[in-house]
């Protein structure tokens, strides 16, 4: 039974399908109604969508333009700074060079002078050392001379008659024309 009814249930839709003529059926007034809209709107509405992609192609083309130039801008730059880069290193390693050289030169340059100053030093102390064993003979030569000064006048008056005495006084006056020129 339920087979039935379903049965006339479809056959009772597809004749008032096609019971009502196309004319009055609401589906062909909304197709003829979508052709008229795109009919007279259409070319309006796709000169209109046209435009605004057109619009946005360019706008969309520019900004890979600008991309583009960026890209190269940033690629200049980028091997601007790496060339200022090496160079820096390069005048740092000479500025390293430079300064090592100097530093070699202020060392064999300090060497020479204390060498020198050494050298002086040392002659300065062997002046001083020459200097005080002249000063050292100067006085042992006085200090003997005092004491052979001294035992000679002890011995002359002690030892020495007085007629011995004036005869060595009269003979060192005559010697002593022949010393003095």
């Amino acid at each position: 039974m339920l087979i039935s009814q379903a049965n006339a249930a479809e056959v009772a839709a597809e004749g008032m399908h096609h019971a009502v003529p196309f004319y009055q059926d609401t589906t062909f007034f909304v197709a003829v109604a979508f052709v008229l809209f795109f009919v007279f709107f259409g070319k309006k509405l796709f000169s209109t969508m046209n435009t605004n992609l057109d619009g946005r192609a360019q706008k969309i083309q520019d900004q890979i333009e600008e991309a583009t130039r960026l890209r190269e801008e940033a690629q200049e730059l980028l091997a601007s700074y790496e060339k200022k880069q090496h160079e820096a290193l390069k005048e740092a390693e000479s500025i390293v060079k430079a300064a090592k050289d100097e530093a070699d030169r202020l060392s064999v340059e300090a060497a020479e002078q204390l060498d020198a100053s050494l050298k002086r030093s040392e002659q300065t102390a062997k002046d001083r050392i020459a200097q005080a064993e002249v000063q050292a003979i100067a006085e042992v030569r006085s200090m003997a001379l005092n004491v052979a000064m001294e035992a000679t006048k002890s011995i002359l008056t002690n030892q020495l008659s007085d007629a011995k005495a004036g005869a060595l006084v009269d003979d060192a006056i005559k010697n002593l024309a022949g010393k003095l020129h």
